[in-house]
């Protein structure tokens, strides 16, 4: 860890839960860092704030950016009281811990609708691998039908922050996202749950959602061995999904496009997730590709018993326009539709065939 002390040289934008900032830092650089509201409070140009620079010293991927740990101000007094309500902390046990009112906890007012609340009645929950597939998923479901309610369960296998996903805020703006829960220690969403059972059922049970999205936030591990990555958290969720009686629908990570083979035609992420991790059967939605891909996917999911262990839907959408993405811009590892296609229709195709899941359709 690397913490470094600085000075605010410019507010570039704000939201209403997230600030980034232009910083001059006293070792000599400068650069732009992240400040979350509900962690250290609202910044000014002149602060000195506290900064978190090891991801950007390791050239990890935050986008180059450094985090707020603490703002100076005045240097004397409160520097942040802002009680939420609740007793629930967030970022537990360490420095920056926060209290929420967790849509369990006594004090919420859902919290007669989540003592109640014991099953999924089967809604179909979409468990993602990676961030960049919640909006695309939601973009197809929407597409098959607006009306759907759709709700973002966020859990804390990758970024913990949910206010640092342009794409998750801009999906809520353009209405592709009805709501969004943030699950375990991650925190930020419109409802705060104390892990993904709670987060899924009050998906459901309190912002009466059609369909789920259980998916890690911006981010993902990986480190090259079988189980040391945050694709391992999709195998949980399906889990999670299949023990609280609902349906669980799994979004394949698929590339043509990318270079390191592990992640070639279905990326390891997804294949441990499904051959090792879940213990319940998942349905898994294939895109129409070109013959010679679709044969390499079919290949390597039979060889890790996918076909045997979970049901196989095959998706043909009979156009190659994409759903309508309400100007909600994705990008995967810096690739687009026209990159990497197989990616997009991977998630499209199970966002589908969850709102075909939603209106009662049987596969």
């Amino acid at each position: 860890m690397r913490l470094v002390w600085a000075g605010v040289t410019g507010v570039l934008n704000a939201g209403t839960d997230v600030q980034h900032l232009s910083v001059a830092l006293d070792d000599g650089g400068d650069g732009v860092a992240l400040n979350y509201l509900a962690l250290a409070g609202s910044c000014a140009t002149g602060d000195r704030v506290l900064l978190n620079t090891t991801a950007v010293g390791l050239a990890l991927g935050t986008g180059g950016k450094h985090f707020v740990v603490a703002r100076l101000g005045e240097g004397r007094g409160v520097a942040l009281d802002e009680p939420s309500g609740g007793h629930i902390m967030k970022l537990r046990y360490t420095p920056l811990q926060r209290d929420v009112v967790a849509v369990e906890s006594p004090e919420s007012p859902h919290h007669e609708t989540m003592v109640r609340a014991d099953t999924l009645s089967g809604m179909p929950v979409v468990c993602c691998g990676l961030h960049s597939q919640v909006p695309l998923v939601a973009a197809a479901a929407k597409a098959t039908d607006p009306a759907l309610r759709i709700a973002y369960c966020m859990t804390d296998s990758a970024s913990l922050a949910l206010a640092l996903s342009d794409v998750a805020r801009t999906s809520v703006e353009a209405g592709l996202l009805d709501a969004t829960v943030t699950c375990g220690q991650a925190f930020g969403g419109q409802l705060e749950a104390v892990n993904l059972y709670s987060g899924l059922l009050a998906a459901r049970c309190v912002v009466a959602a059609d369909i789920a999205i259980a998916a890690i936030g911006p981010g993902v591990v990986g480190t090259a061995t079988p189980y040391g990555h945050g694709g391992v958290a999709q195998g949980e969720a399906i889990n999670a999904v299949a023990a609280l009686g609902g349906t669980p629908v799994a979004c394949l990570r698929m590339s043509f496009a990318d270079t390191r083979e592990r992640h070639r035609a279905v990326s390891h992420h997804s294949l441990a997730a499904l051959g090792r991790i879940a213990l319940a059967p998942a349905v898994v939605p294939l895109p129409s590709l070109p013959d010679e891909f679709a044969e390499q996917v079919d290949e390597v999911l039979r060889a890790w018993g996918v076909f045997e262990r979970h049901h196989a839907v095959r998706v043909a959408r009979g156009s190659s326009a994409q759903p309508d993405l309400r100007g909600v811009a994705v990008r995967t590892m810096g690739r687009s539709f026209g990159d990497d296609p197989a990616f997009f229709e991977a998630a499209f195709a199970a966002g589908e065939v969850a709102a075909r899941l939603a209106k009662g359709e049987i596969l």
